[in-house]
């Protein structure tokens, strides 16, 4: 049941995303054809969220690996997402801060990390914006939803 809402869900702000992006001169923010076989922005977005949060949690813990990896992951999900948009709305929202935020987990910066997780929260949050959906507002997570992952390094 919760796929089939989460589509529904999808299926809805992309139609309403496609409306509202001929209707003003900003970026489409969907693909004039998209892939009926691939992920809609919907989805490709709930699992940059949850990359998001986990690589918070993993920089907090000090598990740069880990932290790289979400990093990585984080990478090909905006490149997914510039793909449905077209543009360089990625590139210019969040281009530089995923590129000192890779600089920061490969020093393991632990005390650069947090205001750089926050420059990438507010990057996400300014292309919402550019976008209008403003009403989708990123922050620090406060609770770890991954009750069956352990996020301390691992020897």
């Amino acid at each position: 049941m919760k796929p089939a809402v989460a589509a529904l869900i999808g299926i809805v702000l992309l139609g309403a995303l496609a409306a509202r992006a001929q209707q003003t001169d900003k970026p489409a923010a969907s693909p004039p054809e998209a892939d009926a076989g691939g992920p809609g922005l919907g989805e490709i977005m709930t699992l940059q969220q949850l990359r998001h949060i986990k690589l918070w949690f993993a920089g907090r813990a000090r598990n740069w690996p880990l932290a790289d990896y979400e990093l990585g992951e984080l990478n090909e999900g905006f490149e997914d997402v510039s793909k449905l948009l077209g543009g360089d709305i990625i590139e210019k929202n969040v281009g530089a801060t995923m590129k000192d935020l890779q600089k920061i987990v490969d020093d393991k910066n632990a005390a650069g990390f947090a205001a750089a997780y926050d420059r990438l929260s507010a990057g996400c949050n300014s292309c919402h914006r550019t976008l209008d959906h403003a009403f989708i507002a990123i922050q620090r997570p406060t609770v770890l939803p991954y009750s069956d992952q352990n996020f301390a390094p691992q020897k």
